[in-house]
């Protein structure tokens, strides 16, 4: 597998509060990571700093994981360790009060990929050259759409699009959500934050992600259109490449 890693503060603000990764364990197996801060005065950036961190230190610490159930287990387990490292952060540091991130996280192993998020940053699939969003936003806009209250053309304009109803790090206990896929036709994975995603369509994303460029020209390219579009946020991604691409395009 290969990956591409990006973050970039955007053309509006002031200070860059997402962070995340690409990460190997000592088993070469890969976790990529996106988290997107907020809170506090400049809080964002150290929750979502703190959270990156520490899953990059615990996955590096990590001999192997060998079934899809053993990766469910690990987020599950390290996301409750790390929501109560922040969370005790936060209550210990008053200029952190209040802070918090989304996360949203995968485990790509050789027969499968497993997913967790908390908020609004989510994970894009790729799969025969077909667009798939495979988390779903906590937030409040998304549970208007879910309960029929608003439809999904309203919710792109809705004045609380930004509310968020779940967040790593701003209570003692957070709710995660866990999927895992066979990877056996999967070509991409896309980790992002909201920079990107309210940016472009998941067409746009998809045309890019499937095009004849190198990995580094389509993270750098879904990028510059974000910004291109307004980039009123920060923007952030990986991308995760897997091997039957490599194979068909010829790279080695």
């Amino acid at each position: 597998m290969k990956t591409f890693f990006l973050t970039d503060r955007g053309r509006v603000r002031q200070h860059n509060e997402d962070n995340g990764g690409a990460f190997v364990n000592k088993s070469g197996q890969l976790l990529v990571v996106v988290a997107d801060g907020m809170g506090g005065h400049r809080a964002g950036d150290v929750a979502s700093t703190m959270a990156t961190s520490l899953f990059e230190k615990h996955w590096k610490e990590t001999n192997s994981i060998t079934s899809p159930e053993e990766a469910e287990k690990w987020l599950q387990d390290h996301v409750k360790t790390v929501n109560k490292l922040v969370f005790d952060h936060s209550k210990q540091n008053q200029e952190c009060e209040g802070m918090g991130t989304t996360l949203v996280l995968s485990i790509c192993l050789q027969d499968s990929v497993t997913i967790a998020h908390i908020g609004d940053s989510r994970c894009y699939m790729i799969q025969e050259n077909e667009i798939s969003q495979i988390t779903e936003d906590h937030t409040l806009v998304n549970e208007l759409v879910r309960s029929g209250q608003i439809s999904k053309e309203d919710a792109e304009y809705h004045p609380r699009k930004n509310v968020i109803l779940r967040a790593l790090g701003t209570d003692t206990h957070v709710q995660v959500d866990i999927k895992t896929f066979p990877n056996e036709d999967i070509e991409y994975l896309l980790l992002c934050s909201d920079g990107l995603s309210n940016k472009m369509t998941e067409d746009e994303i998809r045309s890019h992600l499937v095009d004849d460029s190198s990995l580094e020209e389509k993270g750098t390219k879904l990028v510059t259109l974000a910004n291109d579009n307004g980039g009123e946020d920060n923007i952030t991604l990986v991308i995760v490449q897997f091997p039957n691409v490599q194979q068909e395009s010829g790279e080695q």
